[in-house]
């Protein structure tokens, strides 16, 4: 994300700012940026008496205004850093006034004098202050006068979730930044797996570095032993014997699925098969069939291109209308609708067999 490496940039060349706000849907990238503000902007003998760490259900914005108008002591800066900033009643709906109904007008009264403080404070900041909010899985209303001065005046982060095609190249960022490579197939398989938390996912990439010299490739092996994620059964082998029509694989996979249902649900495979089975309707529909060009379409590395030509070849447009109507029918099933009591794993079983017949 071009924000945070730009926020990350200045930072490392101790180019500060008085407010950073990090807001949004995806935790990792507010994490990462507040992690290194707490970690390397004062030495340890300075954060003692210069690093305060609040929590947005305990404290209050008068508080968190009172701290971040201090000095330093012995330290050039002081760095206060509100975590789940997003429970502050100040910064939520209505920009002060309280969620709940029968609150007092003297309650709504001294809110609103809490957000006018902090209003006056972003129109003039503790400049030896490094004050930084966590607002996570929300963002601000982008009507108030909060927002706007902090879009204005000083460093506002607002992150989005990124789409689950993204998520295989976002891997293989990652660990190149980190001087490694890695293989398409480890990448999408670990993007199947853990889904698109970005945090879990770099958790789990970094136990791979254990393993390797710098330089050395992340392989399909390497995720399948050190990940939990098993050889045989897994969604990219499930996706690859759809793909073939490979019947008794297909049912080897889903029967394992069934078996182990904590570690494979079907939520999650639900998902995966529908933007698979969505790829190959667009493999169908892409004018320039040459592999760069599909790949760019389907938003895969050209690795892929022939498992979905393949696909594509045993799965017509009218056999695909068919299998999404299927996939909606027992996405609602396995949320229990009409579904009679019949548990996730047997469910699946039908929905292999309807999809392969």
């Amino acid at each position: 994300m071009k924000e945070v490496t730009q926020i990350l940039t200045d930072l490392k060349r101790k180019i500060f700012k008085p407010i950073y706000f990090l807001s949004g849907e995806e935790a990792y990238y507010i994490d990462m940026v507040s992690d290194y503000i707490e970690k390397n902007v004062l030495d340890e003998s300075e954060q003692e008496f210069n690093q305060t760490i609040l929590y947005g259900k305990e404290a209050d914005m008068n508080t968190i205004i009172s701290a971040a108008k201090r000095f330093p002591m012995m330290s050039e800066y002081q760095v206060i850093i509100v975590k789940e900033a997003q429970n502050l009643k100040e910064l939520g709906k209505g920009s002060g006034s309280s969620d709940d109904e029968d609150d007092s007008n003297a309650t709504a009264k001294k809110s609103n004098g809490s957000v006018n403080a902090l209003v006056t404070y972003l129109q003039q900041p503790q400049t030896s202050t490094i004050l930084v909010f966590c607002y996570k899985y929300k963002t601000l209303d982008k009507r108030s006068t909060i927002y706007k001065s902090l879009q204005k005046n000083h460093v506002f982060l607002e992150t989005k979730k990124l789409y689950d095609n993204k998520i295989p190249e976002w891997i293989t960022e990652l660990v190149q930044e980190h001087k490694f490579k890695i293989s398409p197939k480890a990448s999408y398989l670990l993007a199947e797996s853990l889904g698109n938390d970005l945090s879990k996912i770099a958790n789990e990439v970094e136990k791979l570095y254990i393993n390797l010299k710098e330089g050395e490739e992340i392989t399909l092996e390497l995720v399948q032993d050190n990940i939990g994620i098993s050889k045989e059964f897994n969604v990219f082998e499930l996706q690859d014997a759809l793909a073939k029509k490979n019947i008794l694989k297909a049912n080897q996979i889903i029967y394992y699925f069934s078996a182990n249902e904590k570690e494979n649900p079907a939520v999650l495979t639900l998902s995966s098969l529908y933007g698979y089975f969505t790829k190959v309707l667009l493999y169908h529909f892409a004018t320039d069939k040459s592999k760069f060009a599909v790949a760019q379409v389907l938003g895969v590395n050209p690795f892929f291109v022939d498992g979905y030509m393949i696909a594509a070849k045993n799965y017509n447009t009218v056999k695909l209308k068919s299998i999404f109507s299927y996939l909606k029918e027992y996405d609602l099933k396995t949320k229990g609708v009409d579904n009679n009591g019949v548990n996730n794993g047997e469910l699946m079983k039908e929905l292999m067999f309807k999809i392969l017949h």
